[in-house]
């Protein structure tokens, strides 16, 4: 009977904690709006914004853009001018290291890792800022340390490890966290487990997610209901990131995509066959 009953709580203790993590983490993070006009920033963020050192935010193209046409070349945030030079960049991050900023010892802690601004390569040093930038509230940091776990990148590989920390992230609103414990479940053949944390991403604007409840929906696990549930979120989401600034710079990129591949068409070409000018 007591072996039974242990069996039983440790199943309903399991039962509470997949409840916690799937009603947890239903609104993107605070690091995933542009400071500036306060509108969530497309995925993935790195494609359409820039990290500024100077005050440590990502604020969206659009905003860049628009204080540009308005002549301010200089941090579109804080106003700090631009420098490209690493050891002013490495003051600039150090400065707010000190006062135990945690989005700047990420950042730190990302220049050890890829031994960027004139440092050296070390990851295991990486990981230990890394830990710091998470115990104080960094969820990007518990995604870098569940990577690296996940990887056996600097430390011995350990799943354990890796999926609390994509847990962590994943109940503070990452996207990736939570894609990737639906990529964890999927694995393991929890196929219903991994659609609900698919849904949940897909209703974000996580496009991977959306496309795997696709497929998880061809292949008979996910419901009509539930694709279409994702769809909608989907189409919300992005639409809530829209605006004519964004739109505006998805405009002049197309134009520049066009004259590239014109440039590169019109310069094709071989020795017996010239140009038209």
């Amino acid at each position: 009977h007591r072996k039974l009953h242990k069996k039983a709580c440790k199943q309903r203790v399991a039962e509470l904690k997949g409840e916690e993590l799937y009603s947890q983490g239903l609104e993107r993070p605070e690091g995933d709006f542009c400071p500036i006009c306060t509108l969530p920033i497309p995925l993935p963020t790195s494609k359409h914004s820039d990290f500024w050192v100077c005050c440590m935010k990502r604020v969206c193209h659009g905003c860049i853009l628009a204080a540009q046409n308005r002549g301010m070349f200089e941090c579109p945030f804080c106003r700090t001018p631009t420098t490209q030079d690493n050891t002013s960049l490495l003051a600039m991050a150090q400065k707010r290291v000190d006062k135990k900023d945690p989005a700047a010892i990420l950042f730190l802690g990302d220049q050890y890792c890829h031994g960027k601004l004139g440092l050296d390569r070390d990851v295991q040093r990486s990981i230990e800022i890394f830990t710091e930038a998470a115990e104080l509230g960094s969820i990007e940091a518990h995604v870098k340390l569940g990577s690296q776990y996940f990887d056996g990148e600097g430390v011995a590989q350990d799943m354990e490890k890796a999926f609390n920390h994509f847990e962590v992230a994943a109940k503070k609103g990452h996207l990736g966290a939570r894609h990737n414990l639906g990529l964890h479940e999927g694995k393991n053949g929890n196929y219903k487990r991994a659609v609900r944390h698919w849904l949940i991403s897909a209703k974000m604007g996580e496009g991977n997610s959306l496309k795997m409840i696709k497929k998880m929906f061809s292949g008979g696990v996910a419901t009509k209901e539930q694709y279409a549930e994702a769809l909608r979120g989907y189409q919300e989401s992005v639409d809530e990131m829209k605006s004519p600034e964004r739109e505006e710079v998805k405009a002049l990129l197309s134009r520049m995509d066009s004259k590239e591949s014109r440039a590169h068409h019109e310069g094709k070409g071989t020795k017996d066959q010239p140009r038209m000018k």
